[in-house]
């Protein structure tokens, strides 16, 4: 009897296990690395994250917060994540340079990048900003400031911005650099009514420069297309999901910040998420969800190139995948 009941041991010690694990469908493991800290910005990946969007299209999914300290660059050259998310004319500019990005989707498109000035300085126009402090922050951020004051021919002074509006706030600049979902709020959270800013959207001035999309390296490409798509579906379902349900996003998001340590403002995040819906489904409807338009490559390129950020233009069927067509069949 007590060699019998060892036996069914033994066998349910070797061969339980598999048989359990046969049961589980395989799912790839993979990661994705945003470029910046969990916000609103980012609804789309963590609600596909939360509800199982990912799994369901096969994948077991790591979600590494970025932020100043977590390069989505670094960790794709690095292989710490096979996914990140990067701004357009960052991503062509490294591209020029020898990293083999690929965007596989291209999240916003518009740019949320703008300048305000307050109408009591004066600055109602492009041209009232001649000769004014305008502050603008560093690296990519600069690109479409600065082909604006070339276009209309400005001499500014400009003032390094760091990550806050207070310099503005206090009278230090004229014109302070914001993003239409974030710092844009903070003014009006501050007190000022829109009726008192003037404000430059890039896209009004043939400036527009979608900013968020989807990157991966071409080997990644090349070693497992069906990862890629399936990465893209299950995202694009998220955002789609983010919208229909934005209390629910909302609740998804908060624990997301709480977690990674940040501050978590409720009202400040729907208006992101709002936004966010509005730079991502635009007019044209569904359609464009998640498409890189030619043009805005075309655009965002050339300036790179007349700048000197890159020499050549690279080739847009050698840097834009389109997942979107393999998403929707």
């Amino acid at each position: 009897m007590k060699e019998k009941v060892f036996s069914i041991f033994l066998f349910l010690l070797l061969f339980a296990p598999s048989a359990l694990a046969a049961d589980r469908p395989y799912l790839k493991k993979t990661a994705f690395i945003p470029h910046w800290s969990p916000q609103a910005q980012f609804a789309g990946y963590y609600l596909a994250y939360e509800k199982e969007f990912y799994k369901k299209h096969g994948l077991d999914l790591t979600i590494i917060p970025g932020g100043p300290h977590r390069s989505p660059l670094d960790h794709l050259r690095q292989k710490k994540a096979d996914f990140g998310s990067l701004w357009l004319c960052s991503a062509i500019e490294k591209r020029g340079h020898g990293l083999n990005l690929i965007n596989i989707a291209q999240i916003m498109q518009k740019s949320a990048l703008m300048l305000v000035a307050k109408k009591g300085s004066g600055i109602r126009t492009p041209q009232d900003m001649n000769g004014k402090k305008v502050g603008l922050w560093r690296n990519e951020f600069q690109i479409q400031p600065r082909a604006l004051f070339k276009k209309y021919n400005l001499k500014v002074r400009i003032i390094p911005q760091s990550f806050s509006v207070n310099l503005f706030l206090q009278g230090g600049v004229d014109v302070a650099s914001a993003m239409w979902y974030n710092e844009f709020h903070t003014l009006l959270n501050s007190g000022l009514n829109p009726e008192e800013l003037s404000t430059f959207f890039f896209f009004d001035y043939g400036l527009n420069f979608p900013e968020d999309g989807l990157y991966c390296l071409e080997e990644t490409l090349k070693k497992d297309p069906e990862l890629i798509r399936t990465f893209v579906r299950a995202s694009l379902e998220g955002w789609l999901y983010a919208f229909d349900h934005p209390e629910e996003a909302l609740d998804i998001i908060l624990k997301h910040m709480r977690l990674a340590g940040i501050p978590a403002n409720r009202v400040h995040q729907r208006w992101m998420l709002a936004r966010m819906k509005d730079l991502i489904v635009i007019p044209e409807g569904q359609e464009s969800l998640g498409r890189l338009k030619e043009g805005d490559f075309q655009r965002v390129a050339g300036e790179l190139k007349k700048i000197g950020l890159i020499k050549e233009v690279p080739s847009f069927t050698s840097f834009y995948h389109d997942q979107i067509d393999h998403v929707q069949k």
